[in-house]
């Protein structure tokens, strides 16, 4: 019995894992629970699998109130936060800072700390992931393009398709069909750093994503791409899953010649590929900020922009976000863990050994 196998019995006799803290969330309500949860058991292609609470939230699930899944006795911030999550979940557009200010009584300086302080992301980052579900839930349910659109908030159906990029990762057509029509070959490596699942298209990798469970990685990219086609792996693509390993454990010397030895299928919006494009130009090793990679671009003021197109990257260390940093020089966020930007980091200025 595998790791979700466990968590999904676990789920359907009311009980936790020891030194387990994942939480379940419901696809078709939004909200996320214990294993615990008195509420009826919803059917389990309902059912999304989280390591922890901040995950959940991450993805845009909201709290239960019934079981409390941050905590039986939850803080008056932690309080306050909840219902703020629950605003912004219900919401029919996303609430402005301003709003979510004025209904928690807190300043939007003290209302940013203390929700970022107990989620993990900002209120934006979290209306944004609201969204997201939101269309994913409302695609695979069949429904139109502009029912869909406007219930997850977007002004019009255009708006979501300029941003599908960013939002789904592919166009709202494909991803109504969870990838089908599309030929992906999957391996899931070890590294120094994790476990590592590697993609690949008729085009080239699609894909490249790091974590500490190889079955939690399976299990999100099999619910990306439930309709695409598994093709059988081959000596060719096994040398390239080869590849990026060796990108990862032993990234100097190798970061000349062997990123350009491997075909990538990038998909995204304009400013998207401009973005991934410069970041591929910055050599192993060194580092910009979000303002100077925006300057570089021409586009001084989008440092925000930028932001959001390196954390809407697919490919880990193909396309290097690692190397963006903070203007004073600090490392910001990396959706595959801060701890392994550090250590990639490291790597290529020659500081650290896998």
């Amino acid at each position: 019995m595998n790791a979700d196998q466990q968590r999904q019995r676990a789920i359907n006799e009311h009980r936790c894992i020891p030194g387990d803290p994942f939480v379940y969330g419901v696809v078709t309500t939004g909200i996320f629970c214990l294993p615990t949860c008195p509420s009826r058991r919803p059917r389990t292609e309902n059912i999304r699998l989280f390591d922890n609470d901040k995950a959940a939230l991450q993805d845009g699930y909201r709290p239960c109130r019934r079981c409390h899944p941050l905590g039986n006795a939850p803080s008056p911030a932690t309080t306050t936060v909840i219902a703020l999550c629950r605003a912004i979940d219900m919401a029919e557009r996303k609430p402005t800072l301003a709003e979510l200010s004025a209904q928690s009584g807190w300043t939007p300086f003290h209302l940013q700390r203390q929700f970022k302080a107990i989620t993990g992301i900002s209120p934006h980052q979290y209306g944004v992931a609201v969204r997201r579900r939101r269309v994913r839930q409302q695609l695979r349910d069949d429904q139109p393009l502009t029912h869909a659109a406007h219930h997850a908030g977007f002004d019009s159906s255009s708006h979501l398709h300029s941003s599908s990029g960013q939002t789904l990762g592919m166009k709202p057509g494909q991803y109504r069909k969870a990838g089908k029509g599309l030929a992906l070959r999957v391996a899931i490596a070890d590294s120094s750093l994790g476990a590592v699942l590697v993609a690949e298209s008729k085009n080239g990798i699609c894909a490249v994503a790091m974590g500490d469970d190889p079955d939690a990685l399976l299990r999100d990219f099999q619910q990306e791409f439930s309709g695409a086609e598994i093709l059988p792996g081959n000596n060719a693509f096994d040398q390239r899953v080869a590849m990026v390993i060796t990108l990862i454990d032993q990234p100097l010397g190798t970061q000349a010649s062997m990123p350009d030895a491997l075909p990538l299928d990038i998909r995204g919006t304009a400013f998207q590929e401009q973005v991934w494009a410069m970041l591929r130009s910055i050599p192993a090793g060194q580092t910009l900020s979000y303002q100077a990679l925006a300057e570089k671009l021409g586009r001084p003021t989008a440092a925000r922009a930028v932001a959001r197109a390196c954390a809407s990257n697919r490919l880990a260390v193909l396309v290097p976000c690692h190397r963006i940093v903070r203007a004073d020089g600090g490392l910001s966020g990396y959706r595959w863990g801060v701890e392994r930007k550090a250590a990639l980091l490291g790597r290529e200025q020659g500081q650290e050994q896998a």
